[in-house]
């Protein structure tokens, strides 16, 4: 791999964040994400946990800490328990030094705290606040519970999710909290522009899981209105191109083609020896191939299933087609273009000897991020940034004895 490409565990690194420091009172996965990658760019990310410790440290397996150990690179742990007003100070007195605050608690929970956004920004006038919740900060559903699961129903999104002959599907992964955080970091990016190149002041940021995920769906709700219809669930299908599948090769696995341009669609054709087809009225066109989409799939996966998984890449690939390998983890692993460009690589664990995880996300070749520090133990920076409010040695004692400051 060339020198431009290369990412290594650089612990000394400093990237293009520096200098902003983040407040991150946020539980779960949404807030991670987000403070996640403005870290990897080298911002200060100040985790503040509860006495238990963030959620994400309870997601083990085989009794590992991975979920944390990932989404925790690149932060300090202060664990302080917010439900005693002298920690409630303590985040007050560390405002005047951040640029961004976070926060995921129920609507007006924060207010309860003694740390409304108007107290903030009466302490910090720059300051930007994000708020995330399920529903949003106002709105008949504001004091819902608002986990993802709930939202990926509510959404739109598990009802075009699945196969019309059986029941939506929810995503298996984080699905309305990852876009979430990453829409996050983009708000906070604006957020701070506003404030460092406009001279604005600092805001509050209304961040739901609900909004974004909704955002992405596409047009429903134009489409819906033009044709009052509701979209149907396809499968692996597409309501707008077709051919658009996972097909089954001959070993059991799957392919993924796609033939969403009329060009794509006649090379295929040509290349599975039916150039005939090209002609055919019930293929002509995209909008034939929709209406004939199960004559379509039957002669092409007729065509795949002869061949292995690897023989019907090679062989599409050769002809110019769009398809690609439908893998599992170990395979995304082994995979020489993920190798090549270090997707995913290992850094150094204690528990594990080494930790593979992503790499760092976008690719910046300018000013790269890094992954300079591994997930914090549990207030593993309560002195470091106490001190930094004057807090003595024997301050950090009476507090920690008192339970407000807490540590792992």
């Amino acid at each position: 791999m060339s020198e431009l490409h290369r990412r290594d565990y650089e612990p000394a690194a400093k990237g293009s964040l520096d200098g902003i420091r983040i407040l991150d009172l946020s539980r779960l996965f949404a807030g991670n994400v987000l403070t996640q990658v403005l870290g990897d760019f080298g911002a200060e990310v100040i985790k503040v946990e509860p006495p238990e410790g963030d959620t994400l440290r309870a997601w083990k397996t085989e009794g590992v800490e991975t979920h944390w150990k990932v989404y925790a690179r690149n932060k300090k742990s202060l664990c302080l328990n917010l439900r005693d007003p002298r920690a409630c100070a303590l985040i007050r007195d560390l405002v005047p030094s951040a640029q961004v605050l976070i926060e995921s608690f129920r609507p007006g929970v924060l207010e309860k705290m003694g740390l409304s956004p108007q107290a903030l920004l009466a302490i910090n006038p720059s300051l930007v606040i994000i708020r995330i919740s399920g529903w949003g900060q106002d709105g008949p559903y504001a004091q819902r519970p608002g986990f993802g699961t709930v939202i990926e129903g509510a959404s739109g999104f598990a009802a075009i999710n699945g196969f019309a002959d059986r029941e939506p599907v929810l995503p298996p992964m984080y699905l309305a909290d990852g876009i979430a955080g990453l829409y996050g970091v983009s708000a906070a990016m604006i957020a701070l522009r506003e404030v460092e190149i406009n001279g604005g002041k600092g805001q509050v940021v209304d961040l739901p899981l609900l909004d974004p995920l909704f955002a992405i769906l596409s047009p429903q709700a134009a489409n819906y209105r033009l044709s009052g219809k509701v979209k149907p669930r396809t499968g692996s299908r597409s309501t707008n191109s077709a051919p658009r599948n996972a097909y089954r090769c001959s070993d059991g696995a799957y392919v993924s083609l796609s033939g969403s341009i009329q060009k794509m669609t006649e090379r295929l054709f040509r290349a599975i020896g039916r150039p005939d087809l090209i002609e055919d009225p019930r293929f002509r066109s995209n909008a034939d191939r929709l209406r004939h989409v199960e004559e379509l799939d039957a002669i092409i996966g007729a065509f795949i299933a002869q061949r292995s998984q690897a023989e019907n890449v090679a062989f599409f690939e050769k002809a110019e087609v769009t398809i690609g390998p439908i893998y599992d983890t170990p395979q995304i692993m082994a995979d020489p273009h993920v190798i090549a460009r270090e997707l995913v690589a290992d850094y150094p664990d204690e528990e594990m000897g080494q930790l593979p995880m992503h790499h760092v996300v976008p690719r910046l070749l300018g000013t790269p991020g890094s992954i300079r520090t591994k997930a914090p133990r549990l207030g593993e920076h309560n002195r470091e940034i106490l001190a930094g409010l004057g807090l003595t040695e024997d301050a950090l004692a009476e507090l920690a004895q008192a339970g407000v400051l807490h540590s792992g």
